[in-house]
């Protein structure tokens, strides 16, 4: 069981681009923020309020954040070393992961109940959203304490107290994403008719008043019905669909390659990314401006449900 001590110090291993986002944020809130990494030499200096470390520290921080690639085995070999460095210390651990089971990453653990997940989206400095999920044996309070943090930093955290794969946001996008190229492998739709949908109905929509609260101000008869209706005909497989990973496989890995589900020649991939991004920071400094019309400002009380 970890200390309900607020979190003061941070150290990542693990220092890419996500890395890079995550260290800024918690050094710009007055984190005592360090980093492990085998590159330390070369990114000394780099950020005076940040210390760059080749081996882990002698004694923990409070919160152990690993960053380093998407790979069960590259993370659990991270807290192998983690754990026998530091023994039976206090802190919590947290992994990165978008998409692997927290039980597999946690068996083996001496204290398991250290382990949580946090997640952030890229870019890390400006993505208000961060996922907080207790790993199998991490208790609530676990999660409580960092995502109180991760609201220091300035973050918007979403808390489970159970592991989930993929968490609330990848579950829910790769839900929309299976049935989107479904749609395109029968001809059903284009990629371009899927995006407008996307980006000028669902998009606003739900920026107005979220996906649940939307259906409580519609009216539960006619989503109950258009579930009725709709979802024995969604394409249930269990299977990820083949297209994408065709296009990999061949080749077309989307922007950096120049084709992916769109054509991208010509095309600068470093402004496209810029653009993005800016595009993104714009619409979210929007959405926090009390001029937006939202909906979901007017808060009703949650509620606990059981069907």
């Amino acid at each position: 069981m970890t200390t309900a001590e607020p979190i003061r110090s941070v150290l990542i291993c693990g220092y890419g681009l996500m890395g890079r986002g995550v260290g800024n944020t918690f050094a710009a809130a007055g984190f005592n923020v360090s980093v492990c990494s085998q590159r330390a030499a070369s990114l000394s200096g780099s950020r005076p309020d940040i210390a760059f470390l080749g081996e882990l520290p002698e004694a923990p921080p409070d919160l152990i954040l690993e960053l380093v690639p998407e790979d069960m085995e590259t993370k659990r070999s991270v807290f192998r070393r983690i754990e026998a460095r530091y023994g039976d210390a206090d802190f919590l651990l947290a992994t990165g992961t978008s998409g692997l089971d927290l039980n597999v990453l946690a068996d083996g653990l001496k204290h398991p109940e250290r382990l949580i997940a946090i997640h952030y989206y890229m870019p890390a400095e400006s993505i208000p959203i961060v996922e907080v999920a207790a790993g199998p044996a991490a208790p609530r309070a676990a999660v409580d304490r960092a995502a109180e943090a991760l609201e220091r930093t300035g973050k918007l955290p979403l808390r489970m107290y159970q592991p989930v794969i993929g968490f609330i946001v990848n579950r829910l996008q790769h839900a929309i994403l299976h049935e989107a190229y479904w749609m395109i492998t029968e001809g059903i739709a284009s990629a371009e008719a899927i995006d407008f949908a996307a980006a000028r109905m669902l998009g606003p929509r739900m920026c107005a008043s979220g996906l649940i609260l939307q259906k409580d101000i519609s009216g539960l008869k006619v989503n109950r019905d258009a579930q009725r209706a709709i979802v024995p005909h969604l394409f249930h497989n269990n299977r990820p669909n083949p297209l994408p990973g065709a296009l990999f496989e061949r080749g077309d890995t989307g922007l950096a390659a120049g084709k992916g589900f769109y054509d991208w020649a010509g095309l600068n991939p470093a402004e496209v990314r810029k653009t993005a991004a800016r595009e993104l920071e714009k619409l979210l400094a929007f959405l926090n401006t009390e001029t937006f019309p939202n909906t979901a400002r007017v808060q009703p009380k949650p509620r606990e449900l059981k069907a």
